[in-house]
């Protein structure tokens, strides 16, 4: 169920959960901006998702709150989990889903990272 991206910070949701090590993941990649992990639900062959340390609801939310320097490295783990992954050798697609009418289903910023097979359009019609 997409949630309301303007309500405060939930502690309790799953990523923060996944962060702070109480629930287990598929880690792809960590360092002290972002944490990224392969989605338990995949829908591309490579589908990881991106999430920053931070308490963030959203894009809007991190790019209010966040410090240049927590930006720039969530915008280069993204880039780096690419490369990782092999997604950046035959392209792929970035989403992050914000709130409801956007169908963001966890309230912590997210990126789905999708790639390893031709994606087709990006929204259906």
């Amino acid at each position: 169920m997409p949630i309301d991206a303007s309500l405060p910070y939930d502690e309790a949701n799953i990523f923060a959960k996944i962060l702070r090590g109480e629930v287990p993941c598929n880690k792809v990649y960590e360092d002290e901006h972002a944490f990224a992990f392969h989605d338990i639900n995949p829908l591309a062959p490579i589908h990881v998702l991106v999430i920053p340390r931070g308490a963030y609801v959203s894009w809007d939310d991190f790019t209010l709150k966040a410090g240049d320097e927590e930006i720039a490295g969530f915008v280069r783990a993204v880039g780096e989990v690419a490369r990782m992954t092999g997604a950046s050798a035959q392209g792929y697609r970035l989403l992050a889903n914000i709130g409801k009418r956007g169908g963001q289903e966890v309230p912590h910023l997210h990126v789905h990272l999708f790639g390893g097979a031709p994606l087709g359009p990006m929204l259906s019609r």
